[in-house]
C-alpha cells in the first residue's frame, strides 16, 4: 500500500511570466554591458587615433595645399589656381577647432605636443587609455549588481542610475582604484528590496519595454560596428597600438614624398 503524496500547491498564473521577465532582464543587462564595453573601447581608440595620427594627417593636408599653390604659381592655369584655393580652404582654421580636434591644434596651428609627433619627439601620453582586465572585471560586476533595471521603486532606480554613471565614468578613464572604491561603496549601501509579484498585465508591459530597450541598443551597437574606428579595431584586435604605429609609418612616408615633390616644385620656380 503506497502513501499518497501531499497535494502540491498549484502554480500561480503569473509565475512563468515572472520567470520570463527575469530572464529577459538579465539578458538585457548582459547585452548593455557588452555594448558599453565596446563603446568605451571604440571611444578610447578613436582618441588615441586622433592624438597620434591627427598631426600627421594635418601635415599631409598642408603639404597638399602648398604643392597645389606651387603648381598654380608656376603654370598660372585657372584650373590649377582653383585647385590650389580648394586645397587651402581644406586646411584653413575654423572657430572652435580646438574643441573639435581634442586639443592637438587650435586656430593658430599645431600645439607643441602635436608638432613633436611629426619629428618623433617624446610627447605627453594620451589622456585616456584602454581599461585593464581588472578594471573590466570590476566594471562588469558593478554593472550587474547596480543596474537600474533591477530596481522596482523609482527612488531606488534613481540611486542606481546616479551610481552607475560614476561607474561608467571611472571605467571610461580606466581608473581601477576608483572602481574598487565604488565596489566598496555599493557593498556598504542599502540592500535593494526583493522583487514583489506583479500582475500579469504589468509583466507583459515590462517585457515589451525590455524588447524596445534591446532594439535601441542594437541600433547603437550597429552604428559602432559600422564606424571607421571599429573597422580599424577589427584589423588588429590584439594589438591596436601596433596598428597605429604601422599607419603612422605609412603617413610619414607619404609626408616625405610630398615634401620631396614640393621641394622640386619650389626648385623649378
Amino acid at each position: 500500500m503506497t502513501t499518497p503524496e501531499p497535494d502540491q500547491p498549484a502554480p500561480r498564473p503569473e509565475e512563468r511570466l515572472e520567470q520570463a521577465v527575469r530572464a529577459a532582464e538579465q539578458a538585457l543587462i548582459e547585452y548593455e554591458i557588452a555594448v558599453e564595453t565596446f563603446r568605451v573601447e571604440v571611444e578610447n581608440f578613436s582618441r588615441l587615433h586622433e592624438q597620434r595620427l591627427g598631426p600627421l594627417y594635418t601635415r599631409i593636408e598642408e603639404l597638399d595645399a602648398e604643392i597645389a599653390e606651387a603648381k598654380a604659381a608656376r603654370t598660372g592655369d585657372p584650373e590649377d589656381v582653383r585647385r590650389a584655393a580648394e586645397a587651402r580652404a581644406r586646411v584653413l582654421p575654423m572657430p572652435g577647432v580646438e574643441e573639435l580636434l581634442h586639443g592637438w591644434m587650435d586656430g593658430d596651428g599645431l600645439f607643441p605636443e602635436a608638432a613633436a609627433m611629426l619629428t618623433d619627439q617624446a610627447v605627453r601620453p594620451p589622456q585616456r587609455v584602454r581599461p585593464s582586465e581588472e578594471a573590466r572585471k570590476l566594471y562588469r560586476e558593478l554593472a550587474r549588481k547596480a543596474h537600474p533595471d533591477l530596481a522596482e521603486e523609482e527612488a531606488e532606480r534613481a540611486r542606481r542610475e546616479e551610481f552607475l554613471s560614476r561607474v561608467n565614468a571611472a571605467y571610461a578613464r580606466g581608473d581601477e582604484t576608483l572602481l574598487r572604491e565604488l565596489a566598496d561603496e555599493w557593498a556598504a549601501g542599502p540592500v535593494p528590496p526583493e522583487r514583489r509579484p506583479s500582475p500579469a498585465e504589468e509583466l507583459y508591459a515590462r517585457l515589451e519595454w525590455l524588447a524596445q530597450r534591446k532594439e535601441l541598443l542594437t541600433l547603437v551597437a550597429r552604428e559602432l560596428e559600422e564606424g571607421a574606428i571599429a573597422g580599424m579595431l577589427r584589423l588588429a584586435p590584439d594589438d591596436p597600438d601596433g596598428l597605429l604605429d604601422e599607419i603612422a609609418g605609412r603617413l610619414r612616408s607619404d609626408i616625405a614624398q610630398r615634401e620631396a615633390e614640393l621641394a622640386g616644385l619650389l626648385g623649378q620656380a
